[in-house]
């Protein structure tokens, strides 16, 4: 394994905004155990490290956590060389950036995800701004093949409105 410095983002399901349950604790807790400093966002949280501590790491957070409760423990592991390399042109194209790395991710095109795999992709798109952009609701809807109050009703799920 390499020296490459990894950034992994988490998300520790059952997921309630501002309240973590033991769960999404004994995660950040394992994660500290072994050595890593966690910051801890809104919809997931974040470690930075070499890789092998990170390999490492992951192991325990995801047993921590499952025997705390969570019933999915979600993980993204990107070197953060490749993290570097990931730019947006202009805001014209950042919409359509940000897709494609969601489809890349998730193995598939929008319009072809089933129910499930599309609202962790609006979830993944929220995260990462897409909904601040100029009608990126329409567009996201669009390249799903689903109608705009579908998108709203996935957000207001994801932020429990």
């Amino acid at each position: 394994m390499t020296d490459d410095l990894v950034r992994l983002e988490f998300l520790v399901e059952p997921f309630v905004e501002g309240r973590p349950g033991a769960h999404v604790k004994a995660v950040i807790s394992a994660a500290e155990q072994c050595g890593l400093d966690v910051e801890v966002g809104a919809f997931g949280s974040v470690v930075r490290g070499p890789a092998a501590e990170i390999a490492a790491a992951i192991a325990v957070m995801v047993e921590e956590g499952l025997a705390a409760g969570a019933t999915r423990v979600t993980l993204q592991a990107v070197t953060e060389s490749a993290a570097a390399s990931i730019h947006v042109g202009s805001l014209q194209n950042a919409l359509n950036q940000l897709i494609q790395h969601v489809e890349h991710e998730l193995g598939g095109g929008l319009s072809g995800l089933d129910r499930e795999a599309r609202q962790a992709a609006v979830r993944m798109l929220d995260e990462r701004g897409a909904f601040l952009l100029r009608k990126a609701i329409e567009d996201v809807a669009d390249a799903m093949g689903v109608s705009r109050i579908t998108i709203y009703n996935y957000l207001n799920a994801i932020r429990g409105q």
